[in-house]
């Protein structure tokens, strides 16, 4: 995600963290700096007066009736569309991190880290994501206006998970939908952590009492495998260097830059002739600014694709794809050139374009 986060150069471990403390060891881009504000008036848990600061009351969002999700409203602007006239998933990335800030904000959680507890602070841990999926069964189009809603809940002692549902605000249409997985780690010690109950009696009063998946798992490739790519892959971009305007505030690369370093290395007749569908993302490691990146993209094997096209569902869209033999499935690989370490693996799904 846009600032999202990456473990530190060398970690073998597969997570990527969402925020930190002011006073962490972590270096890596943060993916939200929350406050005490709240935005809208939900009647929930967190919920309160629209008053505030000024960007609490330009916000086109509120808590949900329960307190137990949030809602934004966002307009598509004509810097965050490509050649089609439609948001990027770059652009989709970027709302899903807004959106999920602004949640964190509406309940009340410390400007110490993203969604941190009391409990989590005085034990300096942090929340850390594994992965990220999204599905885009539509693209908002320049001036479209869409909906987001986005919720948190536990997964036991796991950690925690957040889902996304985008709608065209016009037709209440399903346009998209996403989750991700989080996991708890110690900032000291940069080690996975189960989560306490303390912990989990802080977070679970602003998560919905049963479980609720944006994407159901039994009809989904959300949380499938994804293989390391090896050499020699199909198609390949080497020797990608982060400029400037990709690092954040701690100087280290935003997640949204990943996704395009991802796509750099499809070749170019998929873009012309095919969409983004679906994304999953595995972070492994953060990118510093001084790293050199490849991306490696391949096709994916022809017996492992048809496996995921008879789980892939529609999740209730009227705009999935509807002929599975315009589908076009890869593995991506992101590694620091040199050395070989992953950054990144992927998978992408692409559908046929249509005349619009």
């Amino acid at each position: 995600m846009g600032r999202g986060p990456i473990l530190t150069r060398g970690h073998r471990r597969n997570a990527v963290v969402l925020g930190s403390g002011s006073g962490s060891s972590y270096k890596g881009p943060i993916m939200a700096v929350v406050s005490d504000r709240v935005i809208g008036s939900g009647s929930g848990p967190g919920s309160g007066s629209v008053s505030g600061t000024l960007a609490d009351r330009l916000r086109l969002g509120s808590l949900t009736e329960d307190g137990l999700s949030y809602k934004e409203r966002f307009i598509v602007r004509c810097y965050e569309v490509g050649i089609n006239k439609t948001a990027t998933v770059e652009t989709i990335a970027n709302l899903l991190q807004e959106v999920g800030c602004n949640h964190a904000q509406s309940v009340g959680f410390s400007t110490d880290g993203f969604a941190t507890t009391p409990t989590m602070r005085k034990l300096h841990l942090i929340w850390v994501t594994a992965r990220m999926h999204i599905e885009i069964y539509k693209y908002p189009a320049w001036s479209d206006v869409i909906e987001i809603e986005t919720w948190c809940q536990g997964e036991g002692r796991i950690g925690t998970r957040r889902d996304w549902i985008l709608k065209d605000n016009a037709t209440g249409q399903v346009i998209g939908r996403a989750t991700s997985k989080w996991v708890m780690m110690n900032e000291d010690t940069r080690r996975l952590q189960k989560v306490s109950d303390d912990v989990r009696d802080e977070y679970l009063v602003y998560c919905p009492r049963e479980p609720r998946l944006a994407i159901p798992e039994e009809n989904s490739s959300s949380l499938r495998r994804i293989p390391k790519l090896e050499d020699p892959a199909d198609h390949s971009k080497l020797g990608l260097v982060p400029r400037r305007a990709d690092l954040d505030m701690n100087q280290h690369v935003n997640n949204v830059t990943y996704i395009g370093w991802v796509l750099e290395s499809l070749p170019q007749e998929i873009i012309d002739s095919h969409e983004l569908q679906t994304i999953t993302l595995d972070y492994r490691r953060e990118c510093q600014h001084d790293d050199i990146v490849d991306s490696l993209t391949s096709v994916e094997p022809v017996e492992d694709a048809e496996a995921v096209s008879k789980i892939q569902g529609t999740n209730g869209s009227i705009a999935a794809t509807e002929n599975n033999e315009d589908l076009r499935q890869f593995l991506h690989l992101l590694r620091v050139s040199g050395d070989g370490l992953e950054i990144n693996r992927g998978r992408t799904e692409w559908r046929k374009k249509h005349a619009r």
